[in-house]
């Protein structure tokens, strides 16, 4: 089916080219509110989207693709645009970055000012949200994106599929298993682990923190265990700091007990906030393995420096990048492994 012209949007609305032109170009000269209102609509019936970029996709003659994650000052995104970047130069394409605040609102906001630019393949890295809050912000992506492959784009999305977008083509999916690795180290930890175990976690509705919680539950009752208490807090460092703080206080505070308090275990379902949740540990004086032992997820490329090693999943985080990137619109989804590496961190006699 071909691409929606601008005329037929022109036709639909019931105005002239050049005042679709204006309304849907941004020109600095727009028409009437009412008459704007009715072009967008017009455009979005149709699935019309403006600066020809369904001429230009379809001709696949930009050359560029656009990737899309939360924070690149983080190591677990740096690693998968590094893994874009290899698969674009393998293409002979250039690689337009965008970085959000984390909201599907904000990824709209990227995937159209690529679209804009004629990016012939979009990459999404990031966590999927199913909080009250960001269920607009779901819709509109999902909207954008079907429009953007219909018109002859291909999206990539790291993770889970992007909540609501149904297109047919040019849509893939990298799987990660979150949750079984997150079984898996839990089963792991619980062979020599013999304290309490805490999870420090993402908010609600984080699919992927979702997934590494749920796992890392799912573990421990295999392994006979109960489940572990779960903190909520921000997804990065400065939520594993703050939690970090808060359990160095009732570790200290367990510790003036006569009786001999057993360990905590924690988890922290990524290496950044078990990161910060370490440094807490350490500016209260506390010691890893000896007074508390932590684990992450990932296996970020800053843990080469970190001490003591810290026990984590490890991912193939710039193979992911390379699916996300190279394999776009060549099969719906792609699946990657992983595998735990305990180290230092969890010792089991300190």
């Amino acid at each position: 089916m071909a691409a929606p012209t601008l005329a037929e949007v022109a036709r639909s609305a019931g105005v002239s080219p050049a005042t679709a032109s204006r309304v849907l170009n941004g020109s600095a000269r727009t028409p009437a509110p009412d008459i704007a209102e009715r072009v967008r609509k017009a455009a979005e019936s149709l699935g019309y989207s403006p600066n020809a970029q369904a001429q230009g996709l379809a001709k696949s003659s930009s050359g560029l693709i656009g990737l899309i994650v939360h924070d690149i000052a983080d190591p677990y995104f740096s690693a998968i645009a590094r893994g874009v970047q290899a698969a674009a130069r393998e293409e002979h394409k250039m690689v337009l970055l965008a970085t959000t605040e984390g909201t599907p609102a904000d990824e709209l906001t990227a995937v159209a000012a690529f679209a804009a630019r004629r990016a012939e393949s979009i990459v999404i890295a990031g966590s999927r949200s199913t909080r009250l809050q960001d269920r607009e912000g779901n819709a509109l992506l999902a909207g954008e994106l079907d429009r953007y492959c219909r018109n002859g784009g291909r999206v990539g999305v790291v993770g889970h599929p992007v909540i609501g977008a149904s297109a047919p083509e040019g849509y893939h999916v990298v799987v990660v298993p979150n949750e079984d690795l997150a079984a898996e180290l839990a089963r792991e930890l619980g062979a020599i682990h013999t304290g309490d175990f805490v999870i420090i976690a993402g908010p609600d509705g984080i699919l992927t923190s979702d997934d590494r919680v749920r796992g890392f539950q799912r573990g421990l009752a295999t392994a006979g265990l109960p489940p572990a208490e779960v903190v909520h807090t921000s997804f990065d460092r400065g939520g594993g700091h703050a939690s970090g703080l808060k359990l160095a206080a009732r570790i200290k505070a367990a510790s003036t007990a006569e009786s001999e308090i057993p360990r905590l275990c924690i988890f922290a379902v990524n290496d950044v906030m078990a990161i910060g949740a370490a440094a807490a540990l350490r500016s209260e004086g506390l010691r890893i393995p000896q007074d508390a032992s932590i684990a992450g997820f990932d296996d970020i490329e800053t843990l080469r420096d970190f001490r003591p090693a810290l026990s984590t999943v490890r991912l193939p985080l710039e193979e992911i990048g390379r699916l996300a990137a190279g394999r776009t619109g060549v099969d719906a989804a792609s699946h990657v492994s992983g595998q735990v590496a305990l180290r230092t961190s969890t010792a089991s006699t300190p």
